[in-house]
């Protein structure tokens, strides 16, 4: 039998997940849908159903957030702490559309849920969140950038004597492959996060042993809470990420998405969660400043960095606060 904490954990697990569905799923077709390749529907349509292949795939992401942030036995309102943390941010930054991370948003909240609980910073894997989080942070959206840059590069020289509606005609039709690779590689790492947490939580309640991986089950809940929450949509970010950083046109949204989904999927088999949209987001740059650097509206991409850079912090401070909060009430 459950305890009663331990089903509200799992509720606002799911919950964040869901959230992030709706939250992140933007990132993977903004720019699909911006350039007229499919419509808004479908192109959720696909991204929920990718998201969810994509979230049964593989397990490594997910052992990085049970196994690699704490080496403290938490009390099961810290997770709830951690995960209520991260939703609080995730709302907001949705209803500001601002695309910030909701993995560095869980990392976060569960470093300050965790402080607070044991009382110093003893308690967290710091190499552990060096390597596999802030390194991560930094180089993968670089990756994303490199890649997006170089990708444009190439397609100028490739199709150079296309006529422009001939080029776009191709790439049209391209973006929709590229969108599915996206919306697989963004449930490939994103959804493992929850995965984990929900691991974490199993095994400081004794429902699970230390050494076991995933469970099914888990896999398959997160997954399908991750596509309801895609079915949703996120518009209010899709407008920032779909137009704001560079004028899009079929070639650019095809480029950016190959080059972020390789450069999540990198990420992926390292164990690294990265954020979808940092990765996004750099990878149109690279591509758009293919084409002269007053393309990019740089000042659109600052405010996106800000966000970047204030994540970590501000819901460390969210999950301290939420789980200083929740151990009176328990």
């Amino acid at each position: 039998m459950l305890s009663a904490l331990l089903i509200a954990v799992l509720a606002a697990a799911f919950v964040f997940e869901f959230i992030n569905g709706f939250h992140d799923t933007a990132n993977a077709i903004a720019t699909t849908v911006y350039t007229r390749a499919l419509p808004v529907r479908a192109a959720i349509f696909m991204s929920a159903v990718m998201n969810f292949i994509g979230a049964l795939t593989s397990e490594s992401v997910a052992m990085t957030i049970a196994k690699g942030i704490v080496s403290v036995q938490l009390e099961l309102y810290v997770i709830l702490a951690a995960l209520l943390g991260a939703i609080i941010w995730d709302l907001f930054t949705w209803w500001q559309g601002i695309p910030s991370s909701s993995s560095h948003a869980l990392i976060g909240s569960l470093i300050g849920a965790t402080i607070v609980f044991s009382g110093g910073i003893q308690s967290i894997l710091w190499e552990g969140v060096a390597w596999k989080v802030i390194i991560p942070l930094f180089t993968s959206p670089l990756i994303g950038l490199v890649l997006g840059y170089a990708f444009m590069k190439l397609v100028f020289e490739i199709f150079a004597n296309w006529t422009p509606k001939k080029a776009n005609g191709l790439f049209h039709r391209l973006q929709i492959l590229s969108s599915a690779f996206m919306s697989y590689s963004h449930g490939n790492n994103d959804a493992q996060k929850t995965m984990g947490i929900i691991t974490l939580a199993l095994v400081m309640s004794g429902e699970l042993s230390a050494d076991a991986g995933v469970p099914f089950w888990v896999k398959v809940a997160c997954a399908a809470c991750m596509a309801l929450g895609t079915s949703i949509g996120g518009q209010r970010i899709m407008k920032t990420v779909g137009n704001g950083v560079t004028k899009l046109d079929p070639s650019i949204g095809f480029v950016a998405q190959v080059s972020s989904g390789l450069a999540i999927e990198t990420m992926t088999a390292l164990g690294a969660p990265v954020s979808t949209t940092q990765v996004i987001n750099t990878a149109i740059m690279g591509a758009g400043s293919v084409r002269g650097a007053k393309r990019v509206r740089w000042g659109m991409a600052g405010s996106i960095v800000k966000a970047w850079f204030t994540t970590l912090p501000i819901t460390i401070v969210l999950g301290g606060a939420c789980s200083f909060v929740i151990s009176f009430l328990v």
